[in-house]
């Protein structure tokens, strides 16, 4: 586990500013078979990494059934104290012309804030989803919350029930790119999402990178400067909005937590924008110390 204990030397500048030097990773935590069960019952003997290329091999049918959702249907905040138990939704009728058949969502998650001071406690952000993606990643999920609701047809044409599943996280704010991850397993995708990054028309590694190119260019002292300076000009060499980047990268990192996602890509990930983070403070530090 990385420790906690070095902080980068910019907080010693921001007295209210706690950055740990690395982002601490939890022990390995997978999810339970009851998880499973409680979504899927026909995969309880499954490996959990055959579901996963499951999972992987539908991303297309599932991201088609929640594009396919009327927005009006679906609202972006609800009051947290007052949750329906269920939100009707009307699923749209196929499209014959369309080669992928759409695999609508299963729950919709209400992500509150943990944080009482937060000020938007009261509210819960809305997300639908796929019940079997976050059993499948998320080791953290209080057992049955997701568990399997009424299967309805896709062909129907009055509205279908599905169940709201209240959760709470550290920042709910940016569940939506965790949740996202999961779907897609794009690292560009979450790394863009993480720190504003160049065009990958300069840097080439940057487009769609596998796992290993991730790790390569955290390890390439060169790559993390060009990455770190890139940031800070994005930035006008703004400290204020650089201790935002960061504040943006922890908080990902604290659901990612909460939620018990043990994905090595995704942590390489955010260990890879908090050092391009840490890095611009740094520079931004040097700069304003001469």
């Amino acid at each position: 586990m990385h420790s906690h204990a070095r902080h980068e030397s910019v907080a010693s500048n921001h007295p209210t500013l706690q950055l740990p030097r690395k982002l601490a990773r939890p022990g390995d935590t997978e999810v339970s078979k009851a998880a499973i069960m409680s979504v899927a019952p026909e995969l309880a003997n499954v490996p959990l990494e055959y579901i996963r290329q499951i999972l992987g091999s539908k991303e297309a049918e599932m991201t088609a059934g929640l594009k396919a959702l009327e927005p009006s249907h679906i609202p972006e905040y609800l009051p947290k104290i007052h949750l329906p138990s269920h939100l009707a939704i009307s699923l749209p009728q196929s499209s014959p012309s369309s080669s992928v058949v759409p695999a609508y969502p299963t729950h919709a998650l209400a992500v509150y804030s943990s944080r009482s001071n937060s000020p938007d406690s009261d509210q819960a952000l809305i997300i639908p989803i796929h019940s079997l993606v976050l059993a499948a990643h998320c080791a953290s999920l209080p057992t049955g919350s997701l568990s399997l609701s009424k299967p309805y047809e896709s062909s129907s044409s009055s509205p279908v029930q599905i169940p709201v599943v209240p959760i709470s996280l550290p920042s709910p704010h940016v569940f939506p790119i965790i949740c996202k991850f999961l779907y897609t397993h794009s690292l560009e995708s979450v790394l863009r999402s993480l720190v504003p990054l160049p065009s990958p028309d300069h840097y080439p590694f940057l487009q769609s990178p596998s796992r290993e190119t991730v790790r390569q260019m955290m390890n390439s002292h060169s790559t993390l400067s060009q990455l770190a300076k890139h940031l800070c000009e994005h930035t006008n060499y703004n400290m204020r909005t650089l201790t935002t980047d960061a504040a943006h990268v922890k908080d990902v990192w604290q659901d990612v937590v909460a939620l018990g996602v043990n994905d090595v890509a995704l942590w390489d990930a955010l260990d890879f924008a908090w050092e391009i983070v840490l890095g611009a403070m740094n520079i931004c530090a040097a700069g304003a110390g001469q």
